[in-house]
């Protein structure tokens, strides 16, 4: 996220430093096109990240939820035996 942010930081004044220049040498468009084309990579490698994180989270809920009903399972068989070891008055 902080990497969108560079990039964004260096684009943005280079892209409003050429609307202001209208005599834009070819190193100083090329170094726009690249920073445009730096800030939109980072973009996309964002919403991919984003993306992932948001699979790992439901995939950590579903476990958490899996857990859950094993350990209510669990909890459900040791009562049961301890029921079956008492012994009967």
């Amino acid at each position: 996220m902080q990497s969108i942010k560079r990039a964004l930081a260096i684009a943005l004044p280079l892209i409003a430093l050429g609307a202001c220049t209208t005599t834009l040498s070819d190193q100083d468009r090329a170094l726009l096109t690249t920073a445009s084309a730096n800030a939109e990579a980072a973009k996309q490698q964002a919403a991919q990240a984003a993306s992932l994180a948001q699979q790992a989270l439901d995939a950590a809920h579903a476990a958490q939820a899996s857990a859950a009903a094993a350990n209510e399972k669990a909890d459900r068989m040791f009562q049961r035996s301890l029921r079956k070891t008492k012994p009967s008055s």
